[in-house]
């Protein structure tokens, strides 16, 4: 493990250290959508165009996509947290054991609690039900965190603050979502970023209208009111909208002053409630869709339309051929929520199941890279994972021969994007686990279920069941033909590789409740 520290908390006196130090890098742009699918969008991600590929209107992700690397087998987390925390982190979930999203209030498991964040009637529900095999595990419910000795926090150096330090102004806009509230985590001043709109504890909007406040009335404020939009209070200003008009505000200084740039872009959008954005729902609901479905697709235009504006924007200020274009989700589309209407459980096909799951419909993303003037253009098929992204921003922004505190586990993907340079091994392991129970009913495709990509094959432990299934990703995508009675050499060597990083990173395993041990590791079944 490296041992030099961060700079500190100068992070907390934020534009006092965020002036340009050095001559001008590439300025990046992270544009990180919330909920939304390997196939909610025009763009070609698989190897062919899929039916659910034609459902929405996103010309803007297509026009991103002709210039870009485009990433066909990019992996995140099974929920939100653990993917952006990895991001920061450049660990892997189970590493940093932030395996669920963390709560609003700090020191409560935020699983079963059936509606997507922690109430304080909801407490205890996380425990062990009637006829529950598995109850919750020991893990860090409260984040990530700047400083050490945080109880159920990973400590950890984050990214975006070798950026600053390497001169980069440093902007968040949207979802932050990283730590619960009272601790250092959920402040992202506290982890390098210069400026801050909107961005707290809260994993999802209270609400997405501006004639709402975005939650703020009297009759409706709870801790997932968005905050910093009281210009657009009263007005038809949809969330993406009024976010995305921010963030262009933000970027004035740091253009003006010729200074490098980082903006982390994280829209609300797709995450419940499933709301209309009024300016796309119509079309939608004239084409026979449902409510709910009518609605979904407004959300995902609204976030094509704010990559748009992002785009022109860039053209519009002279800077586009010299600003990293990064677009990728948090993880699988949600196929379990009946507000997005249609048929649950479909809403990922090809890809099994959707957000919450480690199968494919819940931790295969989209993900494209445009580098201008260095974009290998086109499709490329080596896996890779979230915690990735921390060496590769770092990568492209020239910052070398940093030290962490914590153990890196994610490897520089740029030289996929440009061309140069060995990027990481196809065959490498990629782990993915989510030990817990997603709400207060069972959820047999999505709960308490870890799994590891090597290569082609795909192995998941049903941990409550005690099962093992293994899957050839190149001829079955869908997951619909385990092979593990074929292959049982290649189901003990994924079982062994999976249990080794789960037992090396100490990583959290469910109960038994009849036990009251943790759960077996897969090579120990």
């Amino acid at each position: 493990m490296n041992k030099k520290p961060l700079a500190g908390l100068a992070a907390l006196l934020p534009l006092a250290s965020c002036a340009p130090k050095a001559p001008q890098q590439p300025n990046i742009v992270f544009f990180l959508v919330d909920d939304f699918g390997w196939v909610d969008s025009s763009v070609q991600y698989g190897d062919e165009l899929y039916p659910n590929n034609l459902r929405f209107n996103t010309p803007n992700m297509q026009r991103l996509s002709e210039r870009s690397t485009v990433f066909g087998n990019a992996y995140a987390c099974a929920v939100s947290t653990p993917t952006r925390t990895s991001i920061m982190t450049g660990m892997n979930a189970a590493h940093t054991r932030i395996t669920n999203w963390t709560s609003a209030v700090k020191d409560t498991p935020s699983d079963a609690t059936g509606g997507g964040f922690w109430m304080a009637e909801h407490k205890g529900s996380g425990d062990a039900m009637e006829g529950d095999v598995l109850s919750r595990p020991d893990w860090n419910m409260n984040g990530i965190s700047p400083v050490p000795g945080v109880p159920y926090t990973q400590y950890a150096n984050s990214m975006v603050q070798y950026l600053k330090d390497a001169g980069y102004f440093t902007v968040h806009v949207g979802k932050a979502h990283w730590a619960a509230a009272g601790t250092p985590g959920v402040n992202a001043y506290n982890h390098g970023f210069c400026v801050n709109i909107a961005g707290t504890m809260a994993g999802m909007p209270r609400d997405y209208s501006g004639l709402q406040n975005y939650g703020n009335t009297k009759e409706r404020w709870n801790d997932f009111a968005v905050q910093n939009l009281v210009e657009y209070y009263g007005t038809q200003t949809h969330l993406t909208e009024a976010l995305t008009r921010e963030a262009f505000k933000a970027l004035d200084y740091p253009i003006s002053h010729k200074q490098p740039f980082y903006l982390y872009l994280a829209s609300y959008a797709t995450h419940t409630p499933i709301q209309p954005d009024e300016r796309f729902a119509q079309k939608y609901r004239d084409a026979g869709m449902d409510e709910g479905q009518a609605a979904y697709a407004s959300l995902v235009e609204g976030v094509d339309a704010s990559l748009g504006q992002v785009l022109d924007f860039l053209e519009e200020k002279g800077i586009a051929d010299n600003t990293v274009v990064i677009f990728m989700t948090d993880n699988g589309g949600n196929s379990e929520n009946k507000q997005k209407g249609g048929v649950l459980h479909t809403q990922n096909k090809p890809l099994r199941e959707g957000k919450g799951s480690c199968y494919e419909g819940g931790i295969r993303v989209p993900l494209m890279i445009y580098y201008p003037g260095k974009t290998k253009v086109g499709k490329c098929n080596v896996p890779v994972i979230c915690e990735d992204m921390f060496p590769t921003i770092l990568d492209i922004a020239g910052v070398r021969g940093y030290e962490t505190v914590q153990e890196l586990d994610g490897q520089s993907i740029l030289p996929l994007v440009t061309g140069v340079g060995e990027g990481p091994d196809p065959e490498r392991p990629l782990v993915f686990h989510y030990p817990h129970k997603w709400k207060p009913y069972d959820l047999k495709d999505i709960d308490f279920l870890s799994a590891v990509r090597v290569g082609d094959w795909k192995l998941v432990y049903r941990i409550a069941e005690g099962v093992l299934e293994l899957y050839n990703l190149k001829e079955d995508i869908g997951e619909e033909h385990d092979v593990a009675a074929e292959n049982p050499d290649i189901v003990r060597r994924l079982a062994d590789t999976l249990s080794e990083r789960l037992s090396r990173w100490n990583a959290p395993m469910p109960v038994v409740v009849q036990t009251g041990n943790p759960a077996p590791l897969p090579n120990e079944i």
